[in-house]
């Protein structure tokens, strides 16, 4: 069965219906369609080609189209499958990742924070994600600094940020000229809905995804941003299949 999105119009909870359409974003060199697929895991297709964000569990990608490029972000299970990446792997799949990553994913290319790669059309920025102050111990974090990326993809004059977990670093805080952002929200392990939705208005998107937000209220994400002109898309990343 195919997933249902959430259809809202900006900054509203009120007026949202369900739609099985995937969702376009117009860039110069084409659309990008952007599908969920569950808590982390999404797609990008644009030119013929489909990018996998953070694919897990595998059990959701068997028979699915093989990817030609895999971005993933961390070493938690939520976002790094060994499965995922098998199963939608083909002779010309790529995958790029940090070196955490690579440590299991033996096939990816590894960027750090702060570098830059180029895929086809695409370029990959490899931004930090991390915690500043939640962890699961006194002096520990969920995620340390410099383990994980976020990314900020470009394409065709678009520029995609994805937060990958995180909370809203100055890093976050400071990124420019973000068109389309994928922000994350849950707690403990990244940020508040409260948090996000600040972190959100000082980088000011042209157009932000809740995702990742198991637990947390979207909705709530939305009414925070009300007024500051950021097109805030709902969709269920929760959908049963």
């Amino acid at each position: 069965m195919q997933k249902a999105l959430l259809l809202c119009l900006p900054a509203s909870t009120q007026l949202c219906r369900v739609s099985y359409a995937a969702d376009q974003i117009s860039t110069a060199a084409g659309p990008v369609t952007v599908t969920p697929i569950q808590h982390a895991s999404f797609t990008l297709t644009a030119g013929g080609k489909t990018i996998y964000v953070d694919p897990s569990p595998a059990a959701l990608f068997v028979g699915k189209p093989k990817a030609d490029l895999i971005l993933i972000t961390d070493i938690h299970a939520d976002h790094m499958d060994a499965g995922a990446v098998n199963e939608l792997s083909g002779p010309g799949t790529k995958v790029i990742a940090p070196a955490a990553v690579a440590k299991t994913i033996t096939s990816a290319e590894i960027v750090g924070n702060g570098e830059t790669t180029h895929w086809n059309d695409w370029t990959v920025e490899a931004v930090p994600m991390y915690n500043e102050k939640r962890g699961p111990a006194p002096g520990q974090l969920f995620h340390p600094k410099g383990r994980g990326n976020g990314h900020v993809l470009t394409y065709g004059g678009k520029r995609f940020y994805i937060s990958g977990d995180t909370e809203g670093t100055p890093e976050m805080r400071e990124l420019k000229n973000i068109d389309i952002a994928f922000v994350c929200m849950n707690l403990p392990y990244t940020m508040s809905v409260e948090e996000a939705a600040d972190a959100v208005r000082a980088f000011h998107p042209k157009v932000v995804y809740p995702y990742h937000y198991r637990g947390q209220d979207p909705a709530k994400f939305a009414q925070l941003l009300s007024g500051t002109g950021i097109d805030v898309r709902l969709r269920d990343w929760y959908a049963k299949s």
